[in-house]
């Protein structure tokens, strides 16, 4: 009976082991798996900075024919501090600039002209909200939607008929102040 118990103990040392051993295996496979991949990705220049200058050079320097039909132009509205509120019912300031991209070249002069209105949609549209909303990536998503519609019809009504402007020239607003206190 005691030469039992002492196999019985030996063969659950031995199976202890193996298990030890086939884990620093797998240990071992997986590190030289994870080396191998990240020599693979190395080698073939995905870290390195030299192949994405050029691209970035090429996207930075339009041709001549894109200039003239896919030219930006941006203007800003800085320092906007407006009252909001949070979910609890206190009173919040919030500290807010953007930039506006069009497609317009003349649009600096148009938002200068009718600035009180594109304020006034502005305060609207924040004024909707709550500050969690607003903190969060799709409040501010879904800000800038609305603003981009908001802006692009005090624009739209300001130009009218007249042939100088296109309609909806405004296509993104960059937020580069967005302060909640």
């Amino acid at each position: 009976m005691a030469d039992e118990e002492v196999v019985a103990v030996q063969e659950k040392q031995s199976s202890g082991k193996g298990v030890m051993m086939l884990l620093i295996a797998l240990i071992v496979i997986l590190i030289l798996v994870v080396a191998g991949g990240g020599y693979m990705l190395y080698s073939k220049g995905v870290f390195s900075d030299a192949q994405a200058q050029p691209a970035a050079q090429e996207a930075a320097a339009p041709s001549k024919s894109e200039s003239s039909s896919g030219e930006f132009f941006k203007v800003d509205i800085n320092d906007m501090v407006l009252n909001i509120t949070n979910a609890k019912g206190r009173e919040k300031l919030m500290k807010l600039s953007f930039s506006i991209k069009s497609t317009e070249e003349g649009i600096e002069q148009l938002v200068e002209q009718n600035k009180p209105e594109i304020i006034d949609v502005v305060i609207s549209q924040i004024s909707s909200r709550n500050s969690e909303e607003l903190l969060t990536v799709g409040g501010k998503e879904l800000l800038k939607e609305e603003l981009i519609q908001d802006i692009n019809t005090v624009l739209d009504e300001a130009i009218g008929d007249s042939g100088d402007f296109k309609k909806d020239s405004v296509k993104k607003i960059y937020f580069t102040a967005f302060v909640i206190k």
